[in-house]
This record gives C-alpha cells, structure tokens and sequence, in this order.
C-alpha cells in the first residue's frame, strides 16, 4: 500500500515540462536573462498563467530589458475531453509589439494552441518551447535554458533565402548576407567588362 509522500513523488516524476530555449544577439553582454531559473525546474499550477515580460511583479518571469513589454506573453494550461494530456496556449498581451508562433503573427490579446514544439518571437528574442507529456493534471513544470545560436536556425524557420541550396545544403551567403539581399543592396556581384575599359 502506497502512503501519500510516495503518491506525491509518483506524480512529481510525471509532471509535463516545457522546455523553453531562449536566444537574444546580444545576451552576452546584457543580463537579459539573470532573473530567469536557467537550469532549475520550476513548478507551477495549471490553474495560473504563466506571465513573461519585464515587469517583475505583474510577470512570472522576466526579461531584463526595456523594449519587452511590461506584460509581453501568456502560457495557458487546459485540457480537453478527447485528451488526457496538458495542452497550452500562448497568448501575445503586448499592444505594441508582434508575436509570432511558428509562421503565424498574433495581435494584441489574440491566442492559440502551442504545437509540442514551437517558435516563438518577439522583437529580436526567440524562444524554442518544447512540451513533453506528463500524466500530472494539476501542474507542470518550466525549464529555462539559454541557446548560443538561434533557435530559428535549427530548426529550419531562418529568414527565407531565395537563393538555390547548392548539393552541401548551403545557399550562397557573402558578406554575411544571401546572395540576393547582396544583390539588392550592393549591385550586381559581376560588373560588366565593356563599362571598365570604356571610361
């Protein structure tokens, strides 16, 4: 027969976790991320929404710069009849700045479903949330950790490039930019020969 701290520690082994992976271009020189738990798991009630923003506060966690919103984002757990898992929501609760999950953009206060892995942004920040099941209805818990390089690169959701991929699966980058940004900004990469020996 199990006594209550052993059920405890049971669900506690089951809870489900989103694994949030941060990247910012300048979180090596700024402490964007030192009020987050980096590396703890955290627990929260499902019954809650998770706040993100830079209001410490108003927010369950947040971001130490002055251009994310006071109130930026919102994680909502649900479920549903036809699932006995923990799903969640994002909701943007910026006015003034755009989120986008994956491909899609979301307005102020607008909401949808988080797929078990998705790609959030928001100004120049991406997050990489990536949900693993849990049998746990009550709560569930957060693990923060910081990237070196972009989410959006591993994950194939970069800036699109117009430029075709060559057979080593790259495309054609110079100057840090794909071939036809390079195009637009600096002219064409080949000049033409009469024009040199004319002038």
């Amino acid at each position: 027969m199990m006594n209550v701290s052993q059920t405890m520690e049971t669900e506690e082994d089951l809870l489900t976790r989103l694994h949030v992976q941060l990247y910012h271009p300048q979180q090596s020189c700024k402490g964007l991320f030192e009020l987050l738990p980096l590396g703890n798991k955290s627990k929260h009630s499902a019954d809650e929404p998770l706040r993100l923003g830079r209001d410490a506060q108003g927010c369950t966690f947040a971001l130490v710069d002055a251009r994310v919103s006071r109130k930026q984002l919102a994680l909502h757990a649900y479920r549903t009849p036809e699932s006995p898992d923990l799903l969640f929501a994002i909701q943007n609760l910026s006015q003034r700045g755009r989120l986008s999950v994956n491909s899609s953009a979301l307005g102020f206060l607008e909401r949808m479903d988080l797929p078990d892995k998705a790609l959030v942004r928001f100004g120049e920040y991406e997050m990489l949330i990536i949900r693993e099941s849990g049998e746990a209805k009550g709560s569930f818990e957060v693990e923060f950790e910081v990237l070196a390089v972009p989410p959006s690169r591993e994950t194939c959701m970069y800036v699109p490039s117009m430029s075709p991929v060559m057979e080593t699966g790259c495309s054609r980058v110079i100057n840090g930019l794909p071939g036809e940004l390079r195009v637009g900004l600096l002219g064409p990469l080949e000049t033409d020969e009469t024009l040199m020996f004319n002038s």
